[in-house]
């Protein structure tokens, strides 16, 4: 079905697909977008019909459950602005500004995307590594909560910005992991931000201009943490960062933004971050601001991304060919590490579903060792190796679940030009379309042949 329009539902809507949830109002919170059989209180295979496959599907029942759980647990000094990178569906997206969370954006692009999802540009704080100019005068210009700058040589930029705009910004100081929490960077990766000497350099120039406003510091610290008590130190130890450099470059600290970070777990054995914890730790660290007179009106900023989105959304993808190779069963599918890309470039174990409502037929299947590949010519081609799977047969729709954050952005979906996959947005038991698939043929309809 790859590429076609999505087709008219039972209940007579094209493109949308609505569940047996819809009549009974919204359905309770679910912490995944997967619960007995359903994907959003929707049969999968619903979806898969009115949409195609691949696509994407995010419950944004789930989002919403998430986020109101993660506020609830975090002290109201904190504030949250949703890492966009994370998923820049405008459907996601919206969800959360809905609930009044901010947004981090890395680009211009995820920046227009924020303000057509109905973020404020007050709630806005612009960071990422290599701002050109353009996405620096856009958000000086839009009035953005604050703009991290990675060097000195990016504080002239923004500061030119702000002149030739005749504006002030407020200006956050990237601080290297390394530099406070003594985070070192794994063997061939480059830090983000700037030491402690070069951020003092930085923080002095930006306190001597009457264009810039230095408010504080944001520390990035690499990986998907899942220990509540590494997360609370770093949050420490970057309120302590903070404090110190405006101490010796005489400017006020008031916010903090102390990254993201939160992990999932992407298998059943793996154990998920305990909020509870986390929220119990950072009160301590609220209590201690509260009698520090330096610390008192101090704002800290939480940028969660996967957290909020990834247990969210899921993958849905059919099954063209099943053959047998030695063991195991191979599976192919009509979508693959071209959309979700993880399996390759991280060695990301999904977990995998049949999308089967009916438990007679899903028990009458034997049981075999299966590998889910895609319809690419590579060897890297592989989402999944099951050694304990119901066998598949041609047709079957089959869900990765857990690949709501870093699945279609991330992917490389024009590789050996196959149609791209559609996003699907699901809440209260109905879905829609939040993003038409990209076809192939449109691509090549807007390349030219050079005249020469």
């Amino acid at each position: 079905m790859t590429g076609a329009a999505p087709p008219a539902t039972r209940g007579g809507g094209r493109g949308r697909a609505s569940g047996a949830a819809s009549a009974a109002g919204t359905p309770p919170a679910r912490a995944n977008a997967w619960e007995r059989g359903a994907l959003g209180g929707i049969d999968p295979r619903e979806i898969a019909a009115s949409f195609g496959t691949p696509c994407y599907v995010y419950d944004l029942d789930v989002v919403a459950a998430r986020a109101a759980r993660l506020r609830a647990a975090l002290p109201p000094r904190f504030d949250l602005a949703y890492a966009v990178k994370a998923n820049p569906s405008l459907a996601v997206v919206a969800r959360l500004a809905s609930l009044g969370l901010g947004a981090d954006v890395a680009s211009a692009g995820e920046l227009e995307a924020a303000y057509a999802a109905g973020v404020a540009a007050r709630e806005v704080v612009a960071t990422g590594p290599g701002k050109s100019d353009a996405f620096l005068r856009a958000a000086v210009a839009s009035g953005v909560r604050a703009v991290t700058v990675e060097s000195s040589g990016e504080l002239r930029r923004l500061e030119r910005a702000a002149e030739s705009l005749g504006m002030r910004v407020a200006v956050l100081l990237r601080l290297r992991a390394s530099a406070v929490a003594g985070v070192r960077p794994r063997r061939g990766e480059v830090e983000f931000g700037m030491t402690r000497r070069q951020a003092a350099s930085a923080a002095r120039m930006a306190v001597a201009s009457a264009r810039l406003d230095p408010v504080g510091v944001h520390v990035f610290h690499p990986g998907a943490v899942h220990d509540a008590a590494t997360i609370a130190d770093r949050a420490r130890r970057a309120v302590e960062a903070g404090l110190d450099l405006a101490g010796r470059t005489g400017f006020q600290l008031r916010l903090v933004d102390v990254g993201g970070g939160l992990g999932i777990p992407y298998r059943d054995v793996a154990a998920p971050l305990d909020l509870d914890t986390l929220g119990a730790l950072l009160a301590r660290l609220d209590l201690d601001c509260r009698r520090d007179g330096r610390l008192e009106d101090v704002r800290l900023l939480l940028e969660p991304g996967r957290f909020l989105v990834g247990p969210a959304g899921a993958y849905l993808a059919r099954v063209v060919d099943v053959v047998r190779s030695g063991p195991r069963v191979v599976a192919t599918l009509d979508g693959g590490v071209h959309h979700l890309v993880a399996p390759a470039l991280v060695g990301r174990r999904f977990r995998v579903r049949l999308c089967d409502a009916d438990p007679r037929d899903g028990a009458a299947r034997r049981t075999a060792r299966v590998t889910f590949r895609g319809p690419l010519c590579t060897p890297l081609d592989v989402l999944a190796r099951e050694d304990a799977f119901p066998e598949p047969r041609p047709g079957d729709v089959v869900a990765f679940l857990d690949a709501g954050a870093y699945g279609f952005t991330e992917s490389m979906p024009w590789f050996l030009s196959h149609d791209g996959p559609a996003e699907v947005a699901a809440s209260g038991g109905r879905a829609e379309l939040a993003r038409p698939r990209s076809l192939a043929r449109e691509l090549v309809a807007r390349q030219r042949v050079p005249a020469w």
